[in-house]
């Protein structure tokens, strides 16, 4: 790729990165936000919410409105609220004004994030160039988050605003380069209205189920609020398909469901990530509710996982030009299952050498299948269609990452209330809990292992194919 094309990935991969960072921080500086502002529990829970119910409820919408209103635009706009509300939640007195902010934060990256995928997948050639573009946006967004536990451990010790504060510098920095790099893109052409019918019960939709979902982690309490939440997500969902089947211009297009490899993807990726970030969030309660580590200590114990930064660019292009997406996804799957299965026997007093296997096999396991999963899930989709399916894409692994994490908590929370609270018992209410992601990655594989029936896509099966140039980024700029 040549200068500009780096530069411009570069600046794509940034959001991605400052995504990654700015929930991880947050993570870790919960609980000093909480004590500092005197945040009820239930209150600082939806501070964590709060934008897991904006990126999931309109990342749908945001990666069809780049398609239809134009994807340099949604990106420097969404990523101008991202730079504000963030900052505003560094000012932020009361608990409200946290979750406030955080949810329009989740917006905001919902626009963003498919945007930036769709700016990727238009503008590198298909093929190689393309497939290492995605891979390393994708080991990027890992890579921050692994950094950003690390960062939030040190910020946190500064002030925990520092926390809301830093994304903005990063954010500013960003934006600048973004304004001077992505090409401008003629005025996208609509035969027909926005769909507001279909844009309003899609994000009614998906706020509800993504609701619904988070509200598992109080397992048994309060069901039938969670049970109306979830029917009424389901009912909406139904609307939603209503209204595109009658209208002439819909948001989304059905037919693009019967892409088999693009939904096997998507769902593939909401497994996948779910199990990961369910993974995580059990180790994060084991190594410091049990085990009694620092904030501190146990992010730089998981900065490990990070590993697929490094592996994404470099290892993971090599074995997809070899062997195919769907071998190396369902590699990353099998993987996954054997580093989940070596930490279900963790016992009490584990040393760290005794962990460091899962942890770097749970790293690759990401590196193999997640950006992978970003190609499968965009591969053969038209120009004008790559934000949808960006934003496809992006609804499944928000919807993975609160099941994960809600699940994971729901089954730990009926574990404990079964035990005595001895820390034995403590401890195999955190064994049950990892069952979780270990059910999910086996439910991946069997998934994306129908994709091994198809022929790989190498580089040599794409230069029998016959296919229309694609602009690079510098032939964009002029």
């Amino acid at each position: 790729m040549s200068g500009r094309a780096w530069a411009l990935l570069l600046v794509l991969c940034g959001t991605i990165f400052l995504e990654g960072i700015d929930v991880a921080m947050l993570a870790v500086a919960v609980p000093s936000i909480r004590s500092d502002l005197e945040l009820s529990t239930g209150t600082a829970a939806w501070v964590m919410s709060a934008y897991v119910l904006g990126y999931a409820g309109f990342t749908l919408l945001g990666g069809r409105a780049a398609d239809l209103l134009g994807r340099r635009r949604m990106f420097l706009v969404w990523l101008a609220v991202f730079l504000v509300f963030s900052s505003l939640g560094g000012f932020a007195t009361e608990g409200w004004m946290l979750i406030v902010a955080r949810f329009v934060t989740g917006v905001a990256a919902a626009f963003m994030t498919p945007a930036a995928m769709s700016i990727i997948t238009t503008s590198y050639e298909e093929g190689p160039q393309r497939n290492k573009a995605l891979l390393v946006f994708a080991g990027t967004a890992a890579g921050g988050f692994s950094l950003g536990l690390v960062i939030g451990g040190l910020l946190t010790q500064l002030g925990w605003r520092w926390v809301f504060f830093a994304p903005v510098l990063l954010a500013g920095g960003i934006l600048l380069a973004a304004v001077r790099l992505i090409p401008a893109e003629p005025r996208p052409v609509r035969t027909g209205g926005f769909d507001l019918g279909g844009a309003a019960a899609a994000a009614g939709a998906m706020l509800l189920l993504a609701y619904g979902i988070v509200r598992l982690e109080h397992g048994m309490n309060g069901w039938p609020l969670t049970l109306a939440a979830v029917t009424a997500g389901l009912l909406m969902a139904a609307v939603f398909v209503a209204v595109e089947r009658r209208t002439a211009s819909p948001l989304v297009r059905l037919g693009i469901l019967r892409k088999a490899a693009m939904v096997r993807a998507d769902l593939g990726a909401l497994l996948f990530v779910g199990s990961f970030f369910g993974f995580q969030f059990v180790v994060t309660l084991y190594l410091q509710e049990l085990r009694g580590w620092s904030s501190l200590q146990t992010a730089i114990a998981l900065v490990v996982l990070g590993v697929d930064a490094v592996l994404a660019p470099t290892l993971t292009p090599r074995l997809v030009n070899r062997f195919g997406n769907a071998r190396v996804i369902f590699g990353g799957f099998v993987l996954a299952i054997a580093s989940y299965g070596l930490f279900l026997p963790v016992g009490m007093d584990w040393s760290y050498a005794a962990m460091f296997p899962t942890l770097i096999l749970t790293g690759t396991a990401f590196a193999l299948a997640y950006g992978p999963l970003t190609i499968a899930a965009t591969d053969g989709v038209e120009e004008r269609e790559q934000g949808l399916a960006g934003g496809l894409l992006a609804t499944a692994t928000q919807f993975g990452s609160a099941v994960g994490i809600s699940a994971v908590t729901a089954v730990y929370g009926l574990a404990a209330a079964g035990g005595d609270g001895s820390p034995q018992s403590t401890l195999e209410a955190f064994r049950a809990a990892l069952t979780v992601p270990v059910v999910m990655v086996v439910l991946g594989a069997l998934i994306t292992s129908f994709g091994l029936r198809t022929r790989p896509r190498t580089q040599e099966n794409r230069q029998d194919t016959p296919q229309s140039p694609a602009r690079t980024p510098a032939e964009a700029a002029h």
